[in-house]
Formats: C-alpha cells, structure tokens, sequence
C-alpha cells in the first residue's frame, strides 16, 4: 500500500498489525504475576505499544525522507525489542510456547512490512500531491542603492 490509497497512519495495514500485536500482549500479560506489574509486564507492553506509535510518528514526518525512515527504524527497533520481552516471558513462564509463537509470528510480520516501506520509501515521502508551494522567490537583493 502506497500513501496514494492511505489517508492516514491509520489505513496502513503494518499500523493495524501493530495494534492487534499490542492488544494480544495486553490481554496475555494480564495473567502475569503481581511482582510482573513494574518489570517485565510493564516493559513488554511499553515496546509493544511503541511499534504502533512511532510508525504514526513516521507518517508525520514522511515529508522528509530521513526522518520517515529514522522513525520506522524505531518501529522496527520496538517490535525486536518486544520479541525479546515474549522470549523473557515464555522463559519464565508467564506465556505458553503457542501464545509467543503467535506473537513473534505477527511481530515478524510487521518487521517485513517495515523493512518493505523502507525500500520503498520514496513512495511514502515528498509533499503531499496537492499542496500549494510558494514560487521561488529572491528574498534578499544586491539593489540597495537608490542612488
């Protein structure tokens, strides 16, 4: 998908994978052991919840190609980061082997369609069509003589 059909952050299916990844992680940590709460259930839902945000963040900034990639790199970044936390939790027991399977499934899946608007960037980035640009225009001038 191009930002030709996706008016929004929204509309991105690796965004929606995103939220469905953090909502799963949501709903299985809240079995987590109490002593959980402000370590491993706290992280695990940090970076889970961070894939989804920093890829709106990158369509916020999709105007400038660098920072477009440099926030999916982030997103990309979040979603190795929460595959670590669901190691830690089927390590400790806390989630069944089926449970991180199907999470690491969906968070790989979303590290290939990152990793795939990332080689496709020019796709996603430039002024947006339709935007009115100011003509180039000399602001400055070496005529300051009246004489």
């Amino acid at each position: 998908m191009t930002n030709s059909y996706a008016r929004s952050f929204k509309d991105l299916r690796v965004y929606q994978k995103a939220r469905e990844v953090s909502g799963a992680v949501f709903a299985l940590t809240k079995t987590f052991p109490k002593e959980e709460t402000y370590s491993l259930t706290d992280q695990i839902r940090r970076a889970a919840r961070s894939v989804g945000a920093q890829i709106a963040e990158a369509w916020g900034k999709r105007r400038y190609e660098k920072h477009f990639m440099s926030k999916l790199t982030d997103a990309d970044a979040e979603q190795l980061e929460t595959q670590h936390w669901v190691s830690e939790a089927l390590d400790c027991g806390y989630l069944t082997a089926a449970d991180a399977t199907r999470l690491n499934a969906g968070l790989e899946e979303i590290g290939r369609m990152l990793n795939s608007m990332m080689a496709k960037s020019d796709a996603f980035c430039g002024s947006p069509a339709g935007v009115l640009h100011e003509d180039v225009t000399e602001y400055y001038t070496d005529a300051l003589d009246d004489d």
